[in-house]
Parts: structure tokens; C-alpha cells; sequence
């Protein structure tokens, strides 16, 4: 039998026929202890080559899907991952196992909130922050749209179909379970609505999410390292900020080590042009001269995500790029939402236009401001919010018509 295991057809018609067993009912224990017997260690592109062959030869999807989870437990830990490729910082692998890193952190720290949920302690404490945690974990959404908008097509241009629309499928079963968990702890009345949900809903999201991170670090992952060329890597990375990033962003810039073609310089180059109606400018132009602006801008689209915000020296409130396209909503304590829907619904409805807000923060004055953008027809666009700190200007006086430049203080 030991000719088998070094022969990749061999075992490839061996795994095709323990997952059919699986399919016919057999118990996984008895399947993955004939696995471990017979494979041993099974290399990840062999994996995805048996569940394409099986749905190219008629298996449902769905019915693949309904059985991804017993699959990737029977397949756990007997995935050969010795010829990992080398990921540099920054590639687009290297961030989604960055992001997998904190979304592990993230459902730890749930597991450890619901098993320390006391009926002695104020319920709406508790139950605010249990479901601002989930909020956060549904930041897995930017993490699966990247994979499903940016990296299946390429794998589907490589005849890879199958396995990703099984892995979209649990994509979306974790994306409803999650929004069913955040629907559940609000409505609850007590602790003990919250506990009685534990078993059959939190575990599982929680399960769910953790599985879904194996199945990519154990198989995705490794395969498209192996499929994907560095032009088609540095496409993915290029278009990642239309999909937001998970919890964290990347911090670091990755370029891959070939030149480029002189097509994809040259889109590169007639994309960094911002056409408008009374002049252009360059991205860099744009970017700086938005960021050199004495007040923080924060524009929130039409469908209430988070799509912008400038990165000036010297900030008001702080932002961190892991908010971009992430619901506004999320982005304000529990105790404030209210208010955020009001001035939504407002500015949707054509009802107001603004609507000012001024503080005290520190020892400073500051104005907080948001106007409703419409286009040229009078449609909603989105919000923008603009903060100010105005207090030296409130203390002007009389008047200064000669040039004294501003000297800024810097620390030594």
C-alpha cells in the first residue's frame, strides 16, 4: 500500500472515495481513521482537485456545502502544509492571515465575555458590549468579499469553480449567523435570554468562523500561493481598499519583485488622475491637499458605510483605516446611535441638510458639523462630517492685515 501514498492519482482516487463513503452516511470517526491509516498526510491541491472532480462529476454544490464542515474535521490535521510558499508582509495573503490572527483574539475574547456574564452586574453593560464584540466580528464580511470579488475569479480562470462557490456558500451561512446572534442578544431581556442562546447559536458562529479560518490557512491560501502569479496577486492587492479590511489594515506596502507590464503601468498611471468639473489633480495632489485641511473630514456613502476619512497631522478624533466601509453605526458608542439614525433619516428623506454639534474636549472648543452631499440632482449621496477645533479661533480680535506666519510648536 505504500506505493500509494507517493503516487498523487492514487491518492487522490483513494480521499474521492472516503468522502464519497462520507456522503453515503458513513461515520466520519471510521472515514478519518481510514484516512489516517491509508494517507497519512495529503498534499492541499489534491484536496481541491477531488472536490472539483466530484462536482464536475454531478455532485450538487449544495450538497458539498452541507457537508464542507464534517469534510474539513475528518481532512484536520492530515493536510500536508511542508511546501508552503514563502508570503511576504503586506502581500494580500499575508493580511488575510493577519486579519485570521485577530479574529481569533476577537472570538476569544467572546468565549471569555459570555463565561463571565454575571446577573449581579448591570444587564445592559454586559449586553452592549457583547454585542458591539459581534458588530466587530461581522467585519468579517470585508475579509470574505475580498476573497469572493478579487480572489475567486482568478481561481475560477484556472478552472478551479467548485470549491470556492462551496466556500461562498459557508461565507454566507457565517454572515447569517452572525447578524442572527446580533438580532438575538438585542432583543434579550436578561441574562438568561443571553444564556439560553449560547448553545445552539453563539458556539456555533463562534465554531463556524474558527472553521472557516482552517479551511482557508489549511487549503485556500496555499493553493492560490501556488496558482496565482505575482500580476495577478498585485491586481488583488491594488483593488483591496474597495472591499475594506478586517479589524486591522495593513501597515505595510508590498510590491511584487517582477516588472510590471507596461498595460498595467500604464492603468496604474491613468488612474491616479482625478477628473472634476473645474480642474484635475493627481491622487497625491488630492490626497495632501485634503490632509493638509485645518478640519477632519469623514464621508459616509449612501449605504451607511464608513468609505473615507482624512489622515491630517493633527486629528480631532482618532480613526483607524480597519473602519473604512464598516456601518456607521458601529462606529458610535450604543448610547449615541439613536442619533446617528436621526440625522441618516433626515438627510435621506430631504428633510435637513445639517445638523452642528460643539463640544468641550480637553480645554478645547470643538465643532462638530454634518452635511448632507447630494448630487446635482438632489440625490442622496451620503454624509460628510467635518470637526473643528475652533478654539482659537473664537478668541480672535480685531483685525491682522500683515503677513505673521504661524509658527507651530514641535516637540524636541
Amino acid at each position: 500500500m505504500s506505493e500509494l501514498i507517493n503516487n498523487s492519482d492514487h491518492r487522490k482516487k483513494i480521499l474521492k472515495e472516503l468522502i464519497l463513503e462520507l456522503h453515503a452516511g458513513t461515520e466520519p470517526e471510521i472515514v478519518k481513521e481510514r484516512i489516517q491509516k491509508l494517507l497519512k498526510q495529503i498534499p492541499y491541491g489534491e484536496v481541491v482537485d477531488v472536490e472539483q472532480q466530484l462536482i464536475n462529476e454531478g455532485l450538487p454544490v449544495e450538497e458539498v456545502t452541507r457537508l464542507c464542515d464534517i469534510h474539513s474535521s475528518v481532512l484536520e490535521g492530515a493536510i500536508d502544509l511542508k511546501s508552503l510558499k514563502f508570503i511576504p508582509k503586506g502581500h494580500p495573503v499575508d493580511t488575510f492571515k493577519r486579519e485570521n490572527r485577530e479574529i481569533e483574539k476577537l472570538v476569544k475574547e467572546i468565549r471569555n465575555k459570555i463565561s463571565h456574564l454575571d446577573e449581579t452586574i448591570d444587564f445592559n453593560r454586559q449586553k452592549n458590549e457583547l454585542n458591539s464584540l459581534f458588530n466587530l466580528l461581522y467585519d468579517v464580511d470585508k475579509h470574505y468579499k475580498r476573497k469572493e470579488f478579487l480572489l475567486f475569479p482568478f481561481l475560477e480562470n484556472y478552472g478551479i469553480t467548485g470549491p470556492p462557490k462551496v466556500m461562498w456558500a459557508k461565507d454566507d451561512e457565517i454572515r447569517e449567523l452572525i447578524k442572527s446572534t446580533i438580532k438575538s442578544i438585542s432583543n434579550s431581556e436578561n441574562i438568561e435570554d443571553i444564556k439560553s442562546i449560547i448553545p445552539f447559536l453563539i458556539n456555533p458562529t463562534l465554531k463556524q468562523v474558527e472553521d472557516m479560518i482552517i479551511k482557508e490557512e489549511s487549503i485556500l491560501l496555499p493553493m492560490s500561493s501556488d496558482r496565482l502569479t505575482e500580476l495577478e496577486w498585485y491586481k488583488i492587492y491594488n483593488e483591496s481598499m474597495d472591499y475594506g479590511y478586517c479589524i486591522i489594515a495593513p501597515d505595510i506596502e508590498w510590491r511584487p519583485k517582477i516588472d510590471l507590464s507596461k498595460e498595467i503601468e500604464e492603468n496604474l498611471q491613468n488612474s491616479n488622475e482625478i477628473r472634476l468639473d473645474s480642474g484635475r489633480l493627481s491622487v497625491e495632489e488630492l490626497q495632501n491637499i485634503l490632509n493638509t485641511l485645518p478640519f477632519d473630514l469623514t464621508f459616509v456613502d449612501k449605504n451607511d458605510k464608513v468609505k473615507y476619512f482624512t489622515e491630517g497631522s493633527e486629528r480631532i478624533f482618532a480613526r483607524s483605516r480597519a473602519v473604512l466601509q464598516r456601518d456607521v453605526r458601529m462606529c458610535h458608542p450604543p448610547s449615541s446611535v439613536h442619533i446617528v439614525d436621526k440625522i441618516i433619516e433626515d438627510f435621506k428623506n430631504g428633510k435637513e441638510d445639517r445638523a452642528p454639534f460643539w463640544i468641550q474636549l480637553h480645554g478645547k472648543f470643538i465643532h462638530i458639523e454634518y452635511f448632507a452631499v447630494r448630487n446635482k440632482n438632489g440625490e442622496y449621496l451620503g454624509t460628510l462630517e467635518v470637526s473643528q477645533d475652533l478654539t482659537k479661533l473664537r478668541s480672535l480680535e480685531g483685525e491682522q492685515r500683515l503677513l505673521n506666519y504661524e509658527r507651530r510648536e514641535k516637540n524636541d
